[in-house]
């Protein structure tokens, strides 16, 4: 699909009236729903916007057979009874019964969903000439905002922000631990309150844009996709709200230019593209970055393991300097395939040099040889004396842990144990 760049500037011109009032509305829209969904996400309630997003559907229906007309005020209001009451009624039947969480949350969402369906089925059987575009909160209808209604969103935007900068420091402490916020004098069944209110605001006034079926992805998405990026609050709040700022504005883009493609979902697209590249590409968390280490980590340990058996091999046959690939097999437990790699690489590194069908031990790597067996045996023998461990089971641990130990732990290893000369084997400590 070739993206017709001619609409898309035209959309970003702002050259139609009604391209401001979308732009503005998903804009501000999409960052508040990812600003609140952080603290959604690590309180590991995702499922409650969906529940809510579902569970807004009779209130609105509710708020117009009530008032007869489509005023975004009133409907807000119904959406926000029914959407608080539908948490509220998750935590008291998790609270007050044997059902689970995952259970009550099934229960409510398709109960009060259904309820919505038979209102607005009954909605459409009365006639009314107002009725028209009620069934867009199913799916949302971006396209056709109306300046109220961004208006409406920005005062529900700055509220919501406003009560999270307030807040932000008690919604911290119970995403992470509810009971040391509660030992250390939060109120937490207030603070609950204040974060399912503005939970509520902000999925009822966005199920207008996105509709009840995407919601709970603009709200949790962004914090799941920024989660990727960093370990600190600070800097995942502001992630995930520029990716959900980034992904509404682009998905009314993309709208815009197709003509007929409804927004709702390619803000949604947009949003699982930013999530799926940062779980792929993210430096640190990333699906890629984690192979990477994890592939490096296995080439060191290959490498050391070999360096190891040469050092040995000098150690049993000091009058040879170069061994065969039988040799330094023998005692390894590696394929020879694996340790023709390995071999590559430290020739590669100027570790070992080839002559013929034989390797030579270089000095650079005789003298890292000698620093890992020396780790060897110093974690060997600060089990044996610290630890108690008999001497016949030191080894497989040590074989392990000599990959991972810093200069810095060496050194207090040394210190500790008073620069030992000889590991519980009798053998000797190289230097």
């Amino acid at each position: 699909m070739n993206l017709p760049f001619k609409e898309l500037l035209e959309f970003f011109t702002f050259s139609e009236p009604n391209v401001q009032v979308v732009f503005w509305g998903v804009l501000v829209l999409s960052s508040v729903s990812a600003l609140v969904g952080c603290f959604t996400y690590l309180r590991k309630r995702s499922l409650i916007g969906d529940v809510i997003a579902h569970s807004v559907l009779p209130g609105i229906a509710l708020a117009f057979l009530l008032s007869r007309e489509k005023d975004p005020f009133q409907l807000l209001i119904g959406a926000g009874i029914t959407g608080w009451l539908s948490v509220y009624l998750v935590d008291f039947i998790t609270h007050h019964s044997k059902i689970k969480n995952d259970t009550a949350i099934a229960l409510i969402l398709s109960v009060f969903f259904g309820a919505g369906v038979l209102l607005l089925t009954h909605i459409q059987h009365t006639g009314l000439a107002s009725q028209s575009g009620l069934d867009s909160f199913i799916f949302g209808k971006a396209a056709a905002m109306r300046p109220q209604e961004v208006k409406l969103f920005l005062i529900i935007g700055i509220i919501v922000t406003i009560a999270t900068i307030v807040f932000l420091r008690g919604f911290y402490v119970m995403a992470f631990d509810e009971d040391f916020a509660i030992a250390i004098g939060f109120p937490v069944p207030w603070l609950r309150v204040i974060l399912s209110i503005i939970t509520v605001l902000i999925v009822a006034s966005g199920v207008q844009a996105v509709g009840v079926v995407l919601m709970s992805a603009l709200l949790i998405t962004p914090a799941a996709a920024a989660r990727f990026w960093t370990n600190k609050l600070k800097f995942l709040i502001w992630i995930a709200v520029c990716f959900g700022a980034v992904s509404g504005v682009l998905g009314a883009a993309i709208s815009y230019s197709y003509n007929g493609m409804p927004t709702g979902p390619w803000i949604v697209i947009v949003l699982s593209l930013l999530a799926f590249f940062s779980a792929l590409f993210a430096p640190q968390k990333g699906i890629y970055a984690r192979w990477s280490h994890n592939r490096f980590n296995s080439r060191k340990i290959l490498c050391e393991n070999i360096l190891k058996r040469f050092f040995h091999l000098e150690q049993h046959h000091p009058e040879k300097r170069d061994y065969s690939l039988v040799e330094i097999l023998s005692k390894l437990n590696l394929k020879e395939a694996e340790l023709k790699s390995g071999l590559r690489l430290l020739v590669r590194n100027d570790k070992l040099t080839r002559t013929g069908m034989n390797w030579t031990l270089e000095e650079v790597g005789r003298t890292e040889a000698r620093e890992i067996v020396r780790k060897h045996r110093l974690w060997e023998l600060y089990l044996s004396k610290y630890l108690n461990i008999k001497e016949d089971h030191v080894h497989d641990d040590a074989e392990g842990i000599e990959h991972v130990i810093t200069p810095e732990i060496l050194k207090e290893l040394e210190v500790l144990l008073k620069h030992p000369e000889t590991d519980p084997h009798n053998r000797e400590i190289p230097y």
